[in-house]
């Protein structure tokens, strides 16, 4: 039974190095795989990275681009108050004048020429009248 024996433990004691050999292989695969997935997940944030850094960069621009924009309408809007204010007083101007001006030919309805000499103090009443 020596021999047997001896032929059992020789069998058995080489399965456990096949294994061994087998399992060494085995995480050996595992680890490589796990450092290839770490090295994919890493170049996937990189790349994040960037493409955030390019969008903060838009963002920004766009920020200044809506300030310059509003900037423009705050500035047409009070363009637009000014004018109406201007607008406004013209309006009352010519009022005034219109007024002065129907006053005038009030003054000189009557008054009926055939030359100019006859016609001149009429225009002078009209003229001091509008002045």
């Amino acid at each position: 039974m020596s021999a047997l024996g001896t032929l059992a433990a020789g069998v058995t004691g080489g399965i456990w190095k096949i294994a061994a050999i087998v399992l060494a292989a085995v995480l050996l695969v595992v680890l490589s795989a796990g450092a290839t997935g770490w090295w994919m997940i890493a170049s996937a944030r990189d790349e994040a990275v960037t493409a955030m850094a390019a969008e903060r960069s838009a963002n920004a621009e766009l920020r200044a681009g809506i300030t310059v924009q509003n900037g423009a309408i705050e500035a047409a809007g009070n363009a637009k108050l000014e004018a109406d204010a201007r607008g406004q007083a013209a309006q009352q101007q010519a009022a005034a004048a219109g007024r002065r001006f129907d006053a005038a030919l009030a003054k000189v309805a009557g008054a009926r020429a055939t030359t100019c000499d006859e016609a001149m103090p009429a225009v002078n009443v009209i003229l001091e009248s509008v002045r």
